[in-house]
């Protein structure tokens, strides 16, 4: 009792009874969201880790808007962005258990538990963005966000090309990232295309990414242009490689449990909002591109534009470990016209 009481001492003395209400106010409002409104209204909790000036936040808030319009007030969504209740991945993982009804992942991420998926994240699987848009909202896209353990997807958001970009060396070929050290995300198919490209593949958190460059932890990364942005990678990184080597989309999904739990009616309000949520992030996105490359160039990074036939040529050793339901899926997404 002696030890608690000093605690709260120092707890209220450092003034930090501030934050314990907060946190009080938050887990009310949480539970609150999960009772209910009280008048028959469904609330669904959406918690995700962007800041609000992402445009797959923006997207987001504008789906809410809309289910709350088709709803007559029926259905809504309350959004807790900035990782208000967690990580990408704990936001996640509490959307499988049934704990958070709805939230977004890139579907990088979910490789790990969903083998198959690793398909959407192959370097140059897909020819250009209409062939990208084609698979997605097709059979091969609509199976593969059907089916994943714990929850499923309702729309792929845009999460624009990714290309390289590094501190001191500029990439004009590829053999140009042989020897470099190489950030990417913890995902088989990114580990895969550096080592084929001779790169050194190093999985760091994207929180941490930013002293790895600064400090020469790592020679560069691969992401996209907004990104690049956000994350201040321009102001260490000198060099901005247009190899557009993948498209990995992101993916809003909504728990199983959850899904289970609505009617017909409230599924079909969720989903035609989340589709047309998926336009206009679209459309968000590429404004997002344009002011990030703009914002770069004014930091006088140099934008190099590259043969990426040469690069892709790189990649049939990457191609040709993939056996099975994962091959198959290669052969349909380049069958697609």
């Amino acid at each position: 009792m002696k030890l608690f009481s000093e605690w709260t001492s120092r707890l209220l003395g450092g003034g930090l009874i501030a934050v314990l209400v907060l946190s009080l106010g938050y887990a009310w409002c949480v539970r609150s969201a999960q009772r209910g409104a009280g008048d028959g209204t469904r609330i669904l909790k959406l918690g995700h880790g962007l800041p609000t000036d992402h445009p797959v936040h923006e997207a987001m808030v504008m789906m809410a808007e809309r289910v709350k319009k088709l709803s007559g007030g029926k259905l809504e969504i309350q959004i807790y962005p900035s990782g208000m209740i967690g990580s990408e991945a704990e936001c996640l993982k509490q959307v499988q258990n049934g704990q958070l009804d709805i939230s977004k992942t890139s579907t990088a991420v979910l490789e790990s538990s969903v083998p198959e998926i690793t398909v959407l994240g192959l370097p140059y699987v897909f020819r250009d963005s209409d062939h990208f848009w084609k698979v997605l909202n097709g059979p091969i896209g609509r199976d593969l966000a059907e089916h994943l353990p714990g929850m499923r997807g309702l729309v792929y958001y845009d999460a624009g090309t990714r290309n390289f970009y590094t501190t001191k060396k500029p990439v004009r070929k590829a053999d140009d990232l042989k020897g470099l050290k190489i950030r990417t995300q913890q995902s088989r198919s990114a580990m895969d295309m550096v080592s084929a490209f001779g790169g050194a593949p190093t999985p760091i958190p994207w929180g941490e990414l930013y002293t790895a460059l600064s400090q020469g932890t790592v020679d560069g990364a691969e992401n996209n242009l907004p990104s690049f942005e956000t994350g201040r990678h321009m102001e260490v990184c000198r060099f901005f490689t247009f190899s557009d080597h993948v498209m990995v989309p992101d993916l809003l999904v909504v728990s199983s449990a959850t899904w289970n739990s609505l009617s017909e009616q409230q599924r079909e309000w969720l989903e035609i909002a989340a589709a047309e949520s998926g336009l206009f992030q679209r459309k968000l996105w590429a404004e997002a591109e344009k002011r990030a490359r703009t914002r770069a160039e004014e930091l006088g990074v140099e934008f190099i534009v590259v043969d990426k036939a040469e690069f892709a040529a790189k990649m049939e050793p990457v191609y040709s470990s993939y056996t099975g339901k994962t091959a198959e899926l290669i052969r349909k997404i380049r069958e697609v016209k």
